[in-house]
């Protein structure tokens, strides 16, 4: 299938298209910019009650009024351009497909490097991959401002700085084999030196792959040196120079401490007594019992040009610093045991990428390690996951916010479908659509096929919207004998209202309708083509549904068929979910608060269970009087709150021998101060039970 990579199939109709929404724009940015002046969040409530004089205030108080004059001007305008606008929708492509090649910085570091586009050779004995989705709420700001959101424009850049420099970020991780190590708990795995296994390691990015909109591919260089301690390196943050210290500070031997044939860690490459560690045949450059993991930042490139529009920058007090937060490192030390070591307390949050990566240390017995009774790792981060491959967005609703928005994520996705959905009447239903499906979803594989569904049953103010699903397959990899291996994922949007049960359930139903249709439509090679089966390796459903697994309300939508062909990592079954599991839907009136308004102290707001009663939305409790404020409540309260963010995952129609497990799963406070959702993350491993030759 040919992807879209224009809105329109000809440029007459973009030129026209184009010329129509300049007629329109003056009087919708004049009406948000009206309803924004009349809609305050707290934050600017505040500021207001403490300086009524302020200029803030007299900008309100002078602006309303003029705006509604030149909006009244304008109409005339923007009714020529609506009747320009409206019948170009019925032509309009229903996504926006862009791909951004990687400049030759990103492109040397390791095969595909972060932001790496392209696909590989497939391992013999697998791969993983992460996938995260989040709710940005990127609406016009007048209605951003209902959340208690704002400046929408700076949101969406801010946002794709975090996510972009959170997925990049530099990382160390030492796993050890040790039956005496302490496990590393939730709350310190969360620290952003906390890499993941496997992943996209350097020896295992995608190589860089040759697209039909893409210039020539650029050139790669093998990793010639440790990327530990590179030649003439002074500064390893492993191996310190011993010559300017008479012994080098271990991070598993305190200072004090000497290593003994007792200790679990006899084997460590700083205490060998001055024999060479043996070479281990899981990793070259260490010895037998530990593994380390490695992934190089992405160079900071350099800022884009001045933007323009509502761009004000530190208005916010939730996004106080968070240019700082965006970039920070959060390489911190936790130690597993009683002893937090001297530097593991609290490395400062204001490390940067260019300073040097610190390693975490985690025991490792065997192949995993885990928490509890799960099959895995889960963990609140104050930061997106490494090696992020596959990210799902929903909210984009705003033009402008889109755009810049996608720039950002173009410095580390390759690919990247945005604008998706159709305005106007023609679509699901006879309703007009002044939004569209407000879906995005990024990519670090070539993507070979999408499609995009609008659920026709929409109501009331949800049916504004063009929401649906869109239906994108990957490109991740070729086979020895020349198979294409596939992924599917599916970004969605259900309806928002409450008590319209029977609407999502109706809209769950053609999820999996539509879904089915285009994995076999997908599947089938061209007319007069005669090519292999492709190989599929996971098949995710990443979005917002809009119900929780605890709320009695949502009885209907826990038992839906789709819990029995996705697996749901966070859910024990239908009104029960895992004791670690974590709601997404933050309280609106807490954004700004100083306990909530960063990445780090959300994080350990989350981390506490009251902190949590206080900024998460809890599912409705019969006692608790509808108009009573969330904070401060005494009423028991059901669960950890809505969990209303998905990712689900489905083992049907894989290879026999091909099996799923989940390494991690991750709630992210990353995006605190800029939405109301908890970003979701997991990392899904594809193994084909064959062997590394």
């Amino acid at each position: 299938m040919v992807l879209h990579t224009s809105p329109y199939p000809s440029a007459c109709l973009h030129f026209l298209d184009g010329l129509s929404w300049s007629l329109v724009f003056p009087c919708y940015w004049l009406l948000d910019r009206l309803l924004a002046s009349c809609v305050a969040t707290s934050l600017e409530k505040r500021r207001r009650s403490q300086d009524p004089c302020s200029f803030l205030t007299l900008c309100v108080l002078i602006s309303a009024p003029l705006y509604l004059l030149l909006l009244l001007a304008s109409l005339p305008f923007a009714l020529l351009g609506f009747l320009l606008w409206a019948p170009l929708q019925a032509v309009r492509q229903p996504y926006l497909y862009t791909y951004h090649r990687p400049d030759k910085n990103q492109a040397e570091q390791g095969s595909a490097g972060p932001g790496g586009a392209g696909i590989g050779e497939w391992r013999p004995q697998g791969r993983s991959f992460c996938f995260c989705s989040a709710n940005v709420c990127l609406l016009p700001d007048s209605l951003a401002r209902f959340n208690n959101l704002s400046d929408t424009q700076r949101r969406a850049r801010e946002v794709g700085k975090r996510i972009r420099n959170g997925a990049s970020r530099p990382q160390i991780k030492i796993y050890i084999d040790s039956p005496t190590n302490t496990s590393i708990s939730a709350a310190s795995f969360s620290s952003l030196a906390t890499g993941f296994r496997r992943t996209s390691s350097l020896d295992q990015r995608p190589d860089q792959t040759h697209t039909t909109n893409s210039p020539a591919d650029a050139e790669t260089e093998p990793l010639t040196e440790c990327p530990i301690h590179p030649s003439g390196a002074t500064d390893c943050p492993v191996h310190p120079s011993t010559a300017e210290q008479g012994s080098p500070e271990c991070p598993l031997h305190p200072a004090g401490t000497d290593s003994t044939p007792d200790c679990p860690h006899h084997d460590c490459p700083m205490h060998g007594e001055g024999v060479q560690p043996k070479p281990s045949p899981d990793c070259p450059l260490h010895t037998s019992g530990v593994q380390i993991s490695i992934s190089a930042p992405e160079p900071d490139p350099q800022e884009e040009e001045a933007e323009t529009g509502n761009h004000r920058p530190g208005e916010a007090a939730g996004d106080t610093g968070s240019m700082t937060a965006s970039r920070e490192s959060l390489a911190r030390y936790h130690a597993g045991g009683g002893d937090a070591g001297k530097d593991g307390g609290g490395i400062s949050s204001n490390n940067t990428l260019s300073h040097v990566p610190r390693t975490s240390i985690f025991k490792r017995p065997g192949r995993k390690r885990r928490h509890g009774d799960d099959g895995f790792d889960h963990e609140i981060s104050a930061f997106f996951p490494a090696n992020l491959d596959f990210l799902a967005l929903q909210e984009v609703f705003d033009h402008e916010a889109t755009t810049r928005l996608r720039r950002q994520l173009h410095r580390y996705f390759p690919y990247v479908l945005s604008d998706i959905g159709r305005y106007g009447w023609k679509g699901c239903c006879s309703r007009f659509k002044f939004l569209n499906s407000g879906l995005l979803l990024a990519s670090r594989y070539p993507i070979l096929d999408a499609r995009y569904e609008c659920y026709p049953n929409g109501r009331g103010e949800d049916a504004l919207a063009a929401k649906g699903a869109l239906f994108a397959k990957v490109h991740i990899g070729t086979s020895h004998q020349e198979q294409r291996v596939v992924g599917y994922l599916t970004c969605t949007h259900l309806h928002a209202i409450e008590g319209d049960a029977s609407v999502r359930c109706e809209q769950l139903d053609l999820l999996l309708q539509w879904g089915a249709e285009f994995r076999q439509s997908s599947s089938q090679p061209p007319e007069g083509e005669k090519v292999l089966e492709d190989l599929v390796a996971f098949d995710v459903i990443l979005g917002d549904l809009n119900f929780d697994n605890c709320s009695s309300e949502d009885k209907l939508e826990q038992q839906h068929a789709l819990f029995t062909q996705y697996k749901d990592p966070c859910r024990l079954g239908p009104g029960e979910d895992k004791p670690w599991a974590l709601g997404t839907l933050l309280d609106p009136s807490g954004l700004y608060d100083d306990e909530a308004n960063s990445p780090e102290s959300l994080q350990k707001v989350m981390e506490n269970e009251e902190g949590r009663k206080e900024y998460l939305v809890f599912p409705p409790s019969k006692s608790q009087c509808p108009g009573s404020s969330q904070k401060g409540r005494k009423i028991p309260l059901k669960g950890n709150g809505r969990r209303i963010d998905y990712i689900l995952y489905s083992d049907e129609g894989l290879h026999q021998d091909w099996k799923l497990d989940i390494e991690e799963f991750s709630f992210v406070t990353q995006l605190a101060g800029l939405t109301d959702h908890l970003s979701v993350a997991m990392r899904l491993a594809v193994s084909t039970g064959e062997e590394e030759p």
